[in-house]
């Protein structure tokens, strides 16, 4: 993947944000030297309260738990997937490939111009999107780096 330095491009661009989120997948995956202690760890810290969320006001519904390790290899995998690009799926051929051939039937039948989606605006979206989730990602990913520092600096990680 070509890297650009920050200074080159704009600060609100799109290779920006991913390479902010990859430096802090790089940085975690240099400061995280034992994944495996991660396992059973809880992601939220005990200090910060989980957050719940109500439906119709009838009954809590609480967030599915990862552990501090499967959100390090979420993380890493999606990295990964950045740099290399989506892998060859189990159900044969890549998703853009995928994607390409999902689309071919639906464009054939609706042959007019007004059918057609607004490409434009389905970009912006999408780009909108990736900003937001690359931004949270980076987040997560610096959150995860700074809690191992501070439980392996004090030893609670180790059984």
């Amino acid at each position: 993947m070509m890297q650009l330095n920050d200074a080159q491009c704009n600060k609100h661009s799109l290779l920006n944000v991913m390479n902010r989120f990859i430096a802090a997948a790089n940085n975690m995956n240099e400061t995280i030297m034992v994944p495996s202690l991660l396992r059973d760890v809880p992601l939220e810290d005990n200090a910060s309260e989980a957050s719940v969320s109500y439906n119709n006001n009838i009954e809590p519904s609480y967030p599915k738990q990862r552990d501090m390790y499967e959100h390090y290899l979420l993380l890493k995998s999606i990295k990964n997937d950045m740099e290399w690009g989506l892998l060859k799926r189990e159900m044969g051929g890549s998703f853009l490939e995928m994607t390409v051939k999902q689309e071919e039937p639906q464009q054939q039948m609706s042959g007019d111009a007004k059918d057609c989606p607004d490409l434009e605006s389905q970009f912006h979206y999408h780009l909108h999107g990736l900003f937001g989730v690359l931004s949270k990602l980076t987040v997560q990913a610096d959150h995860l780096t700074n809690r191992y520092k501070r439980e392996i600096g004090g030893g609670s990680l180790l059984r």
